[in-house]
C-alpha cells in the first residue's frame, strides 16, 4: 500500500510529557483521512512533525514517499496547509493573497481558483482582516486547493465555524479528493463521519486504532441480550465494553463483531436469551465507548500500582 503519509514509532517528548509515544501511522493515497482523539491528545504535534515543523525526540516520518526532515521547496509545493491557527497578511485584500501566491506553485491552476472563489463566495476586494473566520478558512482553504496538491493537511479546519461554512469546506474537499489524499486532525466527530474514508484515534500520544470508516462501523455493536431468568455471572471477554448485568438484561459494546457469526456466539453463550439486539453505533458513541474503557484500564491500573 502507497501512504501519502508513514509514521514509524514516531515520538516527540515535552520534557517529561510524552506528547506522542511510538506512533505507527499510514495514511493511504487517495484517502480522506481523519484522526481523531481529545485535546492534548497529540494530533497537532503529529502533524507538525510530518510536515517538519518540529524534530521528533525518535523515530521517522514520510511525506509522499519523502523522509519529512529531507523535504525540499520543490516537496513543499505538492503539499497544502491549513490549520486553525494560521496566520494571515491581514493587510491583503483575498484577490492581492492569491496573485501573491501563484508564482511560488508552478501547478497554479487559474481557472480552479476562479472556481474556488465562487464555490466560496470569497469576495477578491475586501481585506482579510475584516473577513469573518469562517470567510478567512475559505480562503486558506482556495489558497491550498488552487495549486492541486498531491496531499492535503488540515489542522482542525472546523473549529468554531457554523455548520452552513462546514458543509462548504466539507463539499470543497469532496470535489477534489478524487486527486488529492486528504489528511485531517478533528474532535468534531459528526462531521468526519460524514465524509472520511479512514478514521485513526489518537489519546494520549498513543494511536489505539486506524483503518477504513465501514470497517470501524462494522465492528462495534451495542448489544442488548434480554434473558428468560436473571443474568448469571460470567467471565467478561475483554471486547466487550461496559458490560452489564440487571435483573434479566445484559448489555455491553461489543468492539469485535464479525456479524452472523457474532450472533451465533452469543446465542451459544446465552443459550436463554429470548431477544438479542445488536445495534450499530455513531462515531461518537464508538469513539465515547473506547475513551471511557481506557479510563476505567487506568483507574484500574493506578489503583494497583498504590496496593504494590
Amino acid at each position: 500500500m502507497n501512504a501519502a503519509i508513514r509514521t514509524t514509532r514516531l515520538t516527540k517528548t515535552f520534557g517529561r510529557t510524552d506528547a506522542l509515544a511510538s506512533v505507527d501511522l499510514a495514511v493511504p493515497e487517495g484517502s480522506i483521512y481523519a484522526l481523531v482523539g481529545p485535546n492534548g491528545a497529540g494530533k497537532t504535534t503529529l502533524i507538525k512533525l510530518a510536515m517538519n515543523i518540529l524534530q521528533p525526540t525518535a523515530g521517522t516520518a514520510e511525506v509522499l514517499g519523502k523522509a519529512s526532515h529531507a523535504m525540499t521547496g520543490r516537496d513543499l509545493n505538492r503539499i497544502g496547509y491549513v490549520s486553525e491557527n494560521q496566520e494571515y497578511p491581514e493587510w491583503m485584500t483575498v484577490g492581492a493573497m492569491l496573485a501573491y501566491l501563484r508564482p511560488f506553485y508552478p501547478t497554479w491552476d487559474r481557472a480552479l481558483e476562479q472556481q474556488l472563489m465562487a464555490q466560496f463566495d470569497l469576495p477578491p476586494e475586501r481585506k482579510i482582516r475584516q473577513l469573518s473566520r469562517g470567510m478567512r478558512m475559505k480562503a486558506a482553504m482556495a489558497a491550498a486547493l488552487a495549486f492541486r496538491p498531491a496531499l492535503l493537511v488540515l489542522d482542525e479546519p472546523f473549529s468554531g465555524l457554523d455548520p452552513l461554512v462546514r458543509d462548504e469546506l466539507i463539499m470543497g474537499l469532496l470535489d477534489r479528493s478524487p486527486e488529492t489524499s486528504i489528511f485531517l486532525s478533528s474532535h468534531d466527530l459528526s462531521e468526519i463521519e460524514s465524509f472520511s474514508s479512514h478514521v485513526g484515534y489518537l489519546e494520549q500520544g498513543r494511536l489505539l486504532f486506524s483503518e477504513e470508516m465501514t470497517e470501524l462501523a462494522a465492528r462495534f455493536r451495542e448489544v442488548t441480550v434480554t434473558l428468560a431468568s436473571p443474568a448469571a455471572q460470567k467471565a467478561v471477554p475483554p471486547q466487550w465494553l461496559h458490560y452489564e448485568a440487571s435483573d434479566s438484561v445484559v448489555r455491553f459494546v461489543h468492539s469485535s463483531c464479525r456479524g452472523e457469526q457474532t450472533a451465533a456466539d452469543l446465542r451459544q453463550m446465552f443459550p436463554d436469551a429470548k431477544d438479542i439486539e445488536m445495534e450499530p453505533m455513531p462515531l461518537r458513541a464508538i469513539f465515547l465507548a473506547v475513551a471511557r474503557a481506557r479510563r476505567g484500564q487506568r483507574v484500574v491500573a493506578a489503583h494497583e500500582r498504590s496496593q504494590a
